[in-house]
């Protein structure tokens, strides 16, 4: 009785993705989007009792909730659900796949290793079944598709508000949904797919197989304050000794920055040591600089009104950013115009 109600309120997937397609057939190559969710459901059912794959999607939500949250409570709270309701439907899906998809550890209910194989292929059917839906209605309304895009604290300070700004214009031709956040929260959104790109210090992060980087440009970087600040009347070069007098602010740096700055002024160069206001919201540690005496450490463009402090020994590396997309992934919809975008914007 449970499963009947969860397919009659659920809709079994394979029903929810026909009726979009019969409902839009001028969307052309349709079909196949419907065969790559009906075959993913195939593939995370191992067991059944039933030949007919019975899980809905809104079991996977209420899975991907559960394994974002770690309990049944909150999940329950943020899907407008009872607690009974919601462990209905967990166990329904549990019994559906034939194994167990959370251990209760304490509070908290984690994933177990088969619950973590099927979350990754859960959110890829979620995400795809989400799309084929919208696709109708962005097509009626003249827009191709959402793109959403994930910016370190330089190409945020830079691109954020000329994207924004670029798709509030009446007949934009895609949505944007823009995250801020460092490389390890944005390349983590990203295989979640939860972005379609980031654009990053490339340096950031490791190489690796899943991971598509594009190389953008090289900018320069070094140390900035405002103008009439006490530095800027010392003539001549400036020791590093004299900016640590003042408040240093920065973002989070890569390794390679960090190592740079420790061989040129000592331990006491280390950003642990010398950075006393972090932040990775560039663009508010430049509205810092412009009202105190504080000395930022960033890429010059970010702040071309501040004053660029001449410091010995001078870092010569800058920040080398790049275009993350996931392998193998097909090209989202209005990453063309993001590059247009970084052609005009990222540069020194």
């Amino acid at each position: 009785m449970e499963k009947e109600s969860l397919r009659r309120d659920g809709r079994c997937i394979g029903c929810l993705v026909m009726e979009i397609v019969m409902g839009h057939r001028n969307l052309e190559g349709r079909r196949s989007q419907v065969q790559c969710i009906v075959f993913g459901l195939a593939i995370i059912r191992t067991h059944t009792h039933d030949p007919a794959p019975a899980m809905t999607l809104v079991q996977l939500r209420h899975l991907i909730s559960l394994a974002e949250t770690a309990s049944f409570t909150r999940s329950a709270e943020a899907l407008f659900l009872t607690q009974p309701a919601l462990s209905r439907s967990i166990r329904t899906l549990e019994d559906e796949l034939g194994r167990k998809l959370f251990d209760r550890v304490g509070r908290r209910s984690e994933l177990t290793q088969f619950g973590h194989e099927v979350l990754q292929r859960a959110r890829q059917l979620v995400f795809d079944a989400d799309e084929l839906g919208a696709s109708g209605g962005r097509k009626h309304g003249g827009r191709s598709g959402t793109l959403r895009v994930g910016l370190g604290s330089g190409p945020g300070a830079l691109l954020t508000q000329p994207l924004l700004i670029g798709m509030a214009q009446p007949g934009a031709p895609i949505r944007v949904d823009v995250l801020h956040g460092d490389g390890d929260r944005l390349l983590q959104a990203l295989r979640n797919r939860e972005l379609d790109a980031a654009v990053l210090e490339a340096r950031w992060f490791r190489p690796a197989t899943d991971l598509r980087v594009e190389p953008l440009v090289e900018m320069k970087g070094g140390f900035m304050c405002r103008r009439g600040h006490p530095l800027t009347r010392k003539r001549g070069a400036i020791g590093f000794d004299a900016v640590r007098l003042y408040p240093i602010a920065s973002t989070k740096l890569g390794d390679e920055v960090m190592r740079e700055m420790v061989e040129a002024y000592g331990p006491q160069g280390h950003p642990d040591e010398c950075v006393s206001l972090r932040c990775n919201e560039l663009s508010s540690l430049v509205e810092v600089v412009r009202e105190s005496d504080a000395v930022l450490f960033a890429i010059h463009a970010a702040a071309p009104d501040l004053v660029q402090l001449p410091v010995r020994p001078a870092i010569a590396t800058g920040a080398h950013f790049g275009l993350v997309t996931l392998a193998g992934r097909t090209e989202a919809p209005g990453l063309s115009i993001l590059r247009e975008l970084i052609a005009k914007r990222l540069h020194d």
